[in-house]
C-alpha cells in the first residue's frame, strides 16, 4: 500500500517534469501534431511510457511489488506498442502496419493457458482494437488522458481484487503519469499524447483487463471488458457508422469523433473532456462492481443501452460539409454573377486599366465605348512615333 502511494507520487512528478523537458527536442525534430490549429509536440506519450515502465520495473527489481512473468510480458508488450507508435509519429507509418504490429505484440502476451485458444484469439483482437481506439481519442485536448486515468484506476481496482498487486501498482503508476501529463495536455494543450502514448496506454489497459478476467466465465468477462472501455468503444462505433453513412472512406480522417460532436453541441474543449470523463467514470464503475460481484452482469446492459442512445443521438450532429457544396479544396461557390445588360460587353483587364478605359477591372461599358478604348490603345504608340 505504501509503495503504491509512493509509486503514484513519483510517477506524477516524473511524468510532469519529463514531458516539459521533452517538449523542446520534439519541436526541433518536428515531432508535432499538424492536425490541430497550431503544432503541438507529440512527446507526452514518451514520458508516460518511460515513467510507467521505470516505476513498475523498480518495484519488480527491488522485490517490493513483483510483477510476475505474465505481467512483465504485458508491460514489455505495451512498451513495444509504444515504440511502434513513436515510429508512426516520426515517419508517418501506414495504419495497417501499426495495427499489424500491435496485434503481434498482443499475441505474444495473452495468457492462452487461462483463456483458452478461442478466447485468446478474441483477446488479441480486443487489445488491438482498444489500443487503436485510444489513438483515436487523442484528437482533442485532455480527452485521451482523462479517459486513461479513469480506466486505469478501474482496472487497477479489478487487479487488486484478484490479488495481482504488481499489475495494480503498474496501473496506478500509469494513472499518475497520465495525470502529470494532463498538466500540459489540458486545453490549450502544450504537449499531446501521440500515437506512442495512446498505443501504450490502450495496450496496457486492455491487456490488464484481459488478465484480470482470465479464468472467469466468458459472458461475464466480455461484459466487464466492454464496461471498462466503453468510451473508447463508443468513439470507434460512432466514427465508423458516421463515415459509412456519409459515404466517406473509413480511414479518411475527419472532425467526426466524440469530442468533435460535443463541441458542435456548444461545449467548450474543457467541457467536452469533462463530459467524456464523467461518462467513462460511470461505465468503469459499473464494470468494477460487476467484476467484484457487487452487482450482476445484467447491469452492463444499462451501459450498452446508454452507449447506443448516445450513438443514435450524436449521429444526428452534422460534422461534414454539404455533399455538393464544397469541393475537394474546400471551396464554397459564391453568389451568381449578374449578366451584363443587353448591348454591353465586359472590357478585358488590359483595356480597363488604360487611361481611356475604366478605373477598375471588369467594368461593363457600352460596345461603342469599349471599341473606342481599344482603338486608342492601339493608335497611341503610332501617334507618339509620328509626332
Amino acid at each position: 500500500m505504501l509503495y503504491g502511494i509512493a509509486a503514484a507520487t513519483a510517477s506524477f512528478l516524473l511524468a510532469a517534469l519529463l514531458a516539459a523537458l521533452l517538449r523542446a527536442p520534439a519541436l526541433s525534430l518536428a515531432l508535432v501534431d499538424r492536425r490541430r490549429r497550431r503544432p503541438v509536440p507529440l512527446s507526452g506519450g514518451v514520458a508516460v511510457a518511460l515513467v510507467t515502465g521505470l516505476v513498475a520495473g523498480v518495484g519488480d527489481w527491488t522485490g517490493v511489488v513483483p510483477l510476475g512473468p505474465a505481467a512483465g510480458r504485458l508491460l514489455l508488450g505495451a512498451l513495444a506498442a509504444g515504440a511502434l507508435g513513436l515510429a508512426a509519429d516520426l515517419w508517418r507509418l501506414r495504419r495497417r502496419w501499426v495495427v499489424a504490429g500491435t496485434a503481434v505484440a498482443a499475441a505474444c502476451v495473452v495468457p492462452y493457458g487461462e483463456t483458452g485458444p478461442v478466447a485468446g484469439v478474441l483477446a488479441v483482437g480486443w487489445i488491438t482494437l482498444v489500443a487503436a481506439a485510444f489513438r483515436g481519442l487523442d484528437h482533442a485536448d485532455g480527452v485521451a488522458g482523462t479517459v486513461g486515468v479513469v480506466t486505469a484506476f478501474g482496472v487497477a481496482a479489478c487487479a487488486a481484487a484478484e490479488l495481482r498487486d504488481g499489475l495494480a501498482v503498474a496501473l496506478l503508476a500509469l494513472a499518475a503519469a497520465l495525470t502529470g501529463l494532463l498538466l500540459h495536455n489540458w486545453h490549450p494543450a502544450r504537449i499531446a499524447l501521440g500515437a506512442c502514448g495512446a498505443l501504450f496506454t490502450g495496450f496496457l489497459l486492455a491487456g490488464a483487463a484481459v488478465f484480470t478476467r482470465a479464468g472467469h466465465p466468458p459472458a461475464g468477462g466480455a461484459a466487464v471488458l466492454f464496461a471498462l472501455t466503453a468510451p473508447a468503444c463508443l468513439d470507434v462505433v460512432l466514427v465508423l457508422l458516421s463515415r459509412r453513412l456519409a459515404g466517406r472512406p473509413v480511414l479518411r480522417a475527419g472532425p467526426d469523433h466524440l469530442a468533435h460532436r460535443l463541441r458542435r453541441l456548444g461545449l467548450t474543449p474543457q467541457g467536452a473532456a469533462v463530459v467524456v470523463g464523467a461518462v467513462s467514470c460511470g461505465a468503469v464503475l459499473t464494470g468494477v462492481l460487476v467484476h467484484t460481484g457487487r452487482v450482476g452482469a445484467p447491469a452492463v446492459w444499462w451501459v450498452a443501452g446508454a452507449a447506443a442512445a448516445a450513438v443514435a443521438g450524436l449521429l444526428r450532429v452534422r460534422v461534414y460539409g454539404p455533399r455538393h457544396g464544397a469541393g475537394a479544396q474546400g471551396r464554397v461557390p459564391g453568389p451568381a454573377r449578374p449578366r451584363p445588360p443587353r448591348g454591353a460587353c465586359r472590357v478585358p483587364p488590359e483595356v480597363a486599366d488604360t487611361p481611356g478605359g475604366a478605373s477598375s477591372r471588369g467594368t461593363i461599358f457600352p460596345v461603342r465605348q469599349a471599341r473606342r478604348a481599344e482603338e486608342d490603345q492601339v493608335s497611341a504608340p503610332l501617334r507618339v512615333r509620328n509626332g
